[in-house]
């Protein structure tokens, strides 16, 4: 009996449609990317119950005519390649003639386009591989495509949707992210009755930046610009001592493309080396114009991933870049108020607090503690290790047992070297500060004892849509965990209280971080991310000088956790070199070792 078959078409279209929809944003991304390369104006996309019920994008392009609408459900039909070599110079969003067929298998499409010939279009309506039916309409030049019920098919692939405000946040940023590419083109998102964007057409990816993120982020960004041969980048990049705390706003589009790159992001990093204050990343906007036989796009199917003929190339574009821009101008200097002058207006981003409470149960049992005035340099500009070390906490230790490992120095301010009886430790300080932070703040949030500072003046935040979006998914545990903010006009909020576990300057910058984690998880996951993330900001940071006792204390309180070997982001904490490798290497068998 054969055991090797060929797969029905049905079986075989949803299993392609599993490599290019993933949820809801992947319709939105398809659909947005088709009108695109029709020379739409102008795309409406409409959403409702997070995309999972119903997706609609409306554009003004050049509509299709009633023979290629029947083709365009086909699987590879397209209009944007017609031979091998033109794989070799893409220049469309779309390419595989994927997008129609792959929806269609798993949904309910309805389909109304027009060429404008006539003023007469065509209606199609599919229901998975089914045709239903084919009417003729009439309708404007353009294309309307509607989707309902996703994987009303596959209901194991449906399960796996998130929430409904989860698979919004995903749309938003897919739709902004494209957005910030096409300046020229209005985008209106919708997500039933409310409208998210409606950004109308500008002269420059400047003015859409201002749209999409805000006055506060435009105003903090410097233009770049480089060109190598036929290599050409412009963008906007932070200015010096901007940046902020993630890498939330860090977006790279080839050719008008968004795409992910780590050779770009390793580039943007190195350019920015000793120009951003440590633990800052910077915000960039990277527009590259490389030829089209250059780039590789046929690499992913979501099309998200591209590789360079010449990456060197694009590597030090970025470089020149933000180089030459920062050489245009004065560095920037944080100017710091006056010493008894009179306190800063509301909105300029300093926040104030009415009280300072001390915890109920002492510092000490947030973090074994660091302040900046211990020990000379020493200091980040906040307490590293958590709230406060408590005078003579140390002392007041109760002697280490034989088997906790012994503190011997830190090495290059980023690790700690320690003695066991099985060899050397070699432990990851900020790694491990993470570990110790997060099992605490897990007890303190399963309890729900956060300590929570007030500010006199709330600060007021404006956030980009998708920060918006993921702010009102992740609102009511931003909110359990000390947080507290109020929906103003807009896309702003205003932050009225913090967790008391860092200095007053940290809480903005922590909350917009928590914001960008708790988007497109639920429940429990987005609890544990969150609580992660604000153990990873209070957390002592790679290149901090410790004194011994700070040492010695954090490694018995990382002995101490449930996980020492890993961090909560899954990252190690501790590398162990043998003794017996030890003596191997230095040429001292183990049999010899006392001699």
């Amino acid at each position: 009996m054969n055991r090797i078959r060929v797969l029905s078409e049905g079986v075989a279209a949803k299993i392609a449609a599993g490599e290019v929809i993933e949820r809801p944003a992947s319709v939105v991304k398809e659909l947005v990317e088709n009108a695109l390369d029709a020379g739409a104006t102008e795309v409406r996309v409409e959403v409702q119950a997070g995309g999972k019920s119903l997706v609609r994008v409306a554009d003004n392009g050049r509509g299709m005519s009633a023979e290629d609408a029947a083709l365009c459900f086909k699987r590879h039909s397209t209009s944007k390649i017609s031979d091998e070599q033109d794989l070799d110079r893409i220049s469309t969003l779309g390419f595989r003639g994927e997008a129609l067929a792959s929806i269609s298998a798993v949904a309910r499409v309805t389909l109304k386009t027009s060429d404008g010939a006539g003023g007469k279009g065509v209606m199609i309506e599919r229901e998975g591989e089914k045709l239903v039916s084919v009417t003729e309409i009439a309708f404007p030049r353009g294309t309307t495509v509607e989707v309902r019920d996703l994987f009303f098919n596959l209901p194991a692939r449906r399960k796996f949707l998130r929430s409904d405000r989860s698979e919004l946040s995903f749309i938003v940023r897919t739709v902004t992210g494209i957005a910030a590419a096409f300046p020229e083109t209005r985008f209106v998102l919708a997500h039933g009755e409310r409208v998210l964007l409606d950004c109308p057409a500008v002269r420059t990816a400047g003015e859409r930046i201002y749209q999409l993120f805000g006055r506060e982020v435009a105003s903090g960004l410097m233009e770049i610009k480089a060109a190598e041969g036929s290599h050409h980048l412009e963008g906007y990049a932070s200015l010096p001592l901007g940046g902020r705390a993630d890498r939330s706003l860090q977006h790279v589009f080839v050719n008008r493309r968004p795409v992910r790159d780590r050779m770009i992001m390793a580039a943007l990093n190195q350019a920015y080396a000793g120009i951003l204050e440590r633990n800052r990343a910077p915000e960039a906007f990277l527009f590259f114009s490389i030829p089209f036989e250059e780039v590789d796009v046929n690499v992913h199917p979501a099309k998200s991933e591209v590789r360079f003929s010449n990456a060197q190339t694009v590597f030090r574009l970025v470089l020149q870049a933000v180089q030459a821009a920062v050489a245009r101008g004065p560095v920037l200097k944080k100017m710091q108020p006056a010493a008894g002058g009179p306190a800063p207006a509301q909105g300029e981003g300093v926040l104030r607090a009415v009280a300072e409470p001390k915890l109920p149960w002492g510092e000490a049992a947030i973090g074994p503690g660091l302040r900046p005035e211990d020990e000379a340099g020493t200091g980040h500009g906040g307490p590293a290790f958590g709230q406060g070390f408590p005078e003579g906490a140390v002392h007041e230790l109760q002697p280490q047992p034989a088997a906790t490992p012994r503190v011997i120095g830190q090495y290059e301010n980023l690790y700690i070297i320690a003695s066991a009886p099985e060899g050397l430790l070699v432990i990851d300080q900020h790694n491990a500060h993470e570990r110790v932070l997060y099992d605490r703040f897990v007890e303190i949030d399963r309890e729900r004892a956060w300590p929570v500072k007030m500010l006199l003046v709330p600060e007021v935040v404006e956030l980009s849509a998708s920060d918006f979006a993921a702010f009102e998914e992740a609102a009511a545990d931003l909110e359990a965990m000390g947080f507290l903010a109020d929906q103003m006009g807009g896309r702003s909020v205003a932050l009225k209280g913090y967790p008391d576990l860092f200095g007053p300057a940290e809480a903005r910058d922590v909350f917009l971080s928590l914001v960008a984690e708790g988007s497109g998880r639920a429940g429990e996951e987005r609890r544990k991310r969150l609580l992660a993330t604000l153990a990873c900001k209070s957390a002592v940071k790679a290149g901090e000088p410790l004194n011994m006792e700070k040492m010695s204390y954090l490694v018995e309180e990382l002995f101490r956790t449930g996980q020492p070997a890993l961090c909560p982001h899954g990252r190690p904490i501790v590398l162990r070199i043998e003794k017996d490798d030890l003596d191997r290497g230095l040429g001292r068998p183990a049999a010899r070792a006392g001699r």
